[in-house]
């Protein structure tokens, strides 16, 4: 049993015991005390929240007991279903609320799910306020309403209409050239509401030839749901034996976007928001944000059109931030998610689908073609473990003096650059490990680069 208090929102199993997960009694709490976080906040005893779940398993249950302690608090809920997380950040802003929650646990299996909390932007709270949170939770700091000042309850099923419409009138989004390229697409939802969100998608954009993979959205879903290679097996194959152009794949609740080529290799997660970002550019001048372990690719090809790439820490409300302070016209994530300011700040595949589309038609190219036009850069994952006592930070500041003489970025852990490589080190905040990424024009070398700062690590560790 698992419970994760973090400062966007609380990630757990179901089941067990109060406190060790995600149980009725800690949905309650922590529901509460973002109500109480939100009422303080906004200085307004009439408060309004939106609410949409994806379509795992305990959704039902958790809705259930997210509804009824918002309504016990005194807020109005408008309960929009099945959604998506972008079109649930979305509709905060369209319904004028003041904030929102949405349950999913994003690509976790089945057995997790969450309250993803926002704020009256639709945006997830920032570091500061989620620590409030957490301690109003932890101190019960909560006050129920009497009978007669109890919440009302509403439900709206136009949000994913609505999210799709504000898609639709992007300037960006050429739905006339999507419809002239006449795409065949092949699509796979994970059993989660990609199944409702993308059809519709599609229908809107003209899109007629949709093979649909795992499009019912019953919380069953038929792989790893993290849109990894490793767990796309099915969509390759039917790349191929359906002679389609490109391939799309979400994850949970959607805001994460993996693409496909015709020949049934991956287009690359990474490469994702690289090649949405090189579609902006080349239509508006402007600048760009990924967080710190995502490719090198988006720097290159910002630079390319004249204009200044950033780089935040690891973590989508620090990326928002980030692109707020930079005036960033596209930004995201490298785990294929894409933000799109024209429309909100928040990760949203629906958008990322459209824009490559429209990217694709224009390109008048395959997509394994648009693919060789970035720059070939691979990353390579590790992680090392050291024993508990000793200190973390205490390495990190060591590696850091070591290679002083080179680029070192300390907003988020350490990050080093040789050049074109770079090698990203991050201590975990439950347990003795640094995470180790980096990147380079090839496996073996950035396999390489990671081993040599292990290397130092043990050394250190040893001395």
């Amino acid at each position: 049993m698992t419970l994760i208090k973090s400062i966007s929102g609380i990630r757990g199993t179901i089941g067990g015991n109060p406190g060790e997960a995600l149980t009725p009694t800690d949905i309650v709490k922590f529901t509460a005390a973002f109500a109480t976080f939100i009422r303080k906040k906004e200085n307004k005893e009439n408060l309004t929240f939106v609410i949409g779940r994806d379509a795992r398993i305990s959704g039902e249950m958790v809705n259930h007991m997210v509804i009824g302690t918002l309504m016990g608090m005194g807020v109005n809920v408008i309960d929009g279903g099945l959604s998506t997380t972008p079109t649930v950040e979305m509709a905060v802003t369209d319904a004028k609320a003041d904030g929102g929650i949405i349950l999913t646990a994003s690509h976790n299996p089945k057995q997790w799910n969450a309250l993803k909390l926002l704020n009256g932007k639709g945006e997830f709270i920032n570091a500061e306020e989620g620590a409030e949170v957490l301690k109003l939770a932890e101190n019960d700091s909560y006050l129920f309403a009497n009978v007669d000042k109890l919440g009302k309850y509403s439900q709206d099923e136009t949000f994913i209409e609505k999210h799709i419409n504000h898609i639709l009138n992007l300037p960006l989004v050429d739905v006339e050239a999507i419809k002239k390229a006449n795409f065949k697409v092949v699509i796979d939802c994970v059993n989660s509401t990609g199944g409702i969100a993308l059809p519709a998608l599609f229908k809107a954009l003209n899109v007629e030839k949709v093979v649909e993979l795992n499009c019912t959205p019953n919380g069953v879903f038929p792989h790893n749901p993290e849109p990894l290679p490793e767990n796309l097996g099915e969509i390759s194959e039917a790349m191929e034996k359906h002679k389609a152009d490109v391939g799309f794949v979400v994850d949970p609740d959607v805001d994460r976007l993996a693409i496909v080529c015709e020949n049934g290799e991956m287009f690359g997660e990474e490469y994702t928001l690289v090649a949405v970002a090189d579609y902006i550019l080349g239509k508006t001048v402007g600048n760009t944000v990924s967080n710190m372990s995502s490719t090198r690719a988006l720097r290159d090809v910002t630079e390319a059109k004249g204009a200044s790439y950033s780089a935040s820490a690891v973590g989508e409300v620090n990326v928002v931030e980030m692109m707020k302070a930079t005036n960033a016209i596209i930004g995201g994530e490298g785990n294929g998610g894409v933000i799109y300011p024209e429309l909100h700040y928040g990760r949203d595949a629906l958008a990322g689908i459209a824009l490559f589309l429209s990217h694709l038609a224009h390109s008048s190219k395959s997509c394994s073609m648009l693919r060789t036009k970035y720059p070939a850069y691979f990353i390579s994952k590790n992680k090392i473990e050291l024993a508990p006592e000793m200190d973390v930070d205490m390495i990190l500041e060591k590696i850091r003096e070591k290679y002083s003489r080179q680029p070192v970025n300390t907003i988020d852990g350490v990050k080093i650059e040789f050049d074109k490589e770079w090698v990203h080190l991050r201590k975990s905040n439950t347990e003795p490990i640094i995470r180790i990424y980096s990147e380079s024009d090839s496996m073996t070398k950035a396999d390489h680069l990671a081993n040599k700062i292990i290397d130092d690590i043990r050394e250190l560790v040893r001395a």
